[in-house]
């Protein structure tokens, strides 16, 4: 019998698979390795490929694709509920197999070679600005042994550096501070490099700077959100977008009773971080926002954080608008 479905569970250097005919019989059950894979795959009629959306996986959909098989990948906590008993790569490989078969499974749209370039520059940003915070706080706690205190943030790093152009830190433990802040200063210099190459991608990509003219929405969002959703097709409303990326309330109903909760905080934790951060200064700085009955009438009644995420909820619509119908941000009245 002819395989139809295949499942592949995906790994660094051995792949387990779960094939599958028409009626539904187990034909395959085999394992490879990487370098067998694009041989063993060139040699099969194209058919349907389930995988989960982990590392590796959107090069493979990339390279099976190219091969003639359909590709589709699904998020690893969606398939993992078609599990039967124990763990292992054959029961991984079967549950995959069933999965990508079921109408209401929801699956992830494979990403270009030029989509995850950007998305490596986000990644590589955010590294960047962790290990900036991790120095920020080590240079604070160790001046706090001399009795030097100052307020937390980035924006204070100068009174530091200050203190240590004075002779309260004895040598040699000023001299290995000052380490601290000439790797604070190539972190900076090196994250001012990565804004360049996202500035530039954003200037060349249509959708980004479409995004871009959203109230709370600048290039470093406008480009995750465009290298990240490839698809916006695959959401069915602006809603389900948000519901994506975590930003509507966690439900807890039951017997015809609506119980709403806190925010969900699934999907793309850096892309929402990202949104509320934006919203927070669009409240600040955006005359259209200030002006907007609806965002004023929210600062009446909520605190401004639940505002902020309220708007990055409402952001995610728009953003999903603009992608899914091709079109532009359209400034609302004056009256609204």
């Amino acid at each position: 019998m002819q395989i139809t479905t295949i499942g592949i569970d995906l790994a660094k250097h051995v792949f387990q698979l779960h094939g599958v005919g028409s009626d539904g019989s187990v034909i395959l059950r085999r394992r490879l390795r990487r370098s067998q894979m694009i041989a063993f795959f060139a040699q099969l009629p194209p058919c349907l490929v389930g995988m989960e959306a982990c590392a590796t996986a959107h090069h493979w959909a990339r390279e099976l694709s190219e091969l003639g098989h359909k590709v589709k990948l699904m998020p690893a906590h969606y398939a993992k509920a078609y599990v039967k008993r124990a763990k292992n790569d054959a029961a991984d490989a079967e549950a995959i197999c069933e999965a990508v078969t079921r109408p209401t499974m929801r699956f992830v749209a494979v990403k270009t070679k030029e989509q995850q370039a950007v998305l490596v520059m986000h990644r590589t940003r955010e590294l960047l600005v962790r290990q900036r915070t991790q120095v920020i706080n080590a240079l604070r706690g160790l001046l706090g042994e001399f009795g030097i205190a100052e307020s937390q943030g980035i924006w204070h790093v100068g009174r530091l550096r200050a203190h240590l152009e004075e002779d309260t830190v004895p040598e040699p433990g000023r001299q290995i501070l000052v380490l601290l802040v000439e790797q604070f200063d190539g972190l900076e210099k090196r994250i001012e490099r990565v804004d360049l190459e996202i500035r530039a991608w954003h200037r060349t990509n249509q959708v980004s700077k479409r995004l871009a003219k959203i109230p709370g929405v600048g290039p470093l969002i406008a480009t995750a959100i465009a290298a990240t959703v490839s698809d916006a097709s695959l959401f069915r409303s602006g809603r389900e977008f948000a519901a994506w990326l975590g930003l509507v309330p966690r439900q807890k109903s039951t017997g015809g009773k609506q119980r709403l909760g806190r925010i969900t905080r699934q999907g793309d934790a850096y892309i929402r971080r990202l949104l509320i951060i934006g919203a927070q200064s669009a409240l600040q700085r955006s005359k259209e926002i200030k002006e907007n009955a609806w965002a004023q009438g929210l600062l009446c009644r909520c605190p401004r954080l639940k505002v902020a995420v309220a708007l990055a909820n409402k952001t995610a619509r728009i953003a999903w608008a603009l992608m899914a119908k091709g079109e532009t941000y359209r400034r609302a009245a004056a009256s609204a």
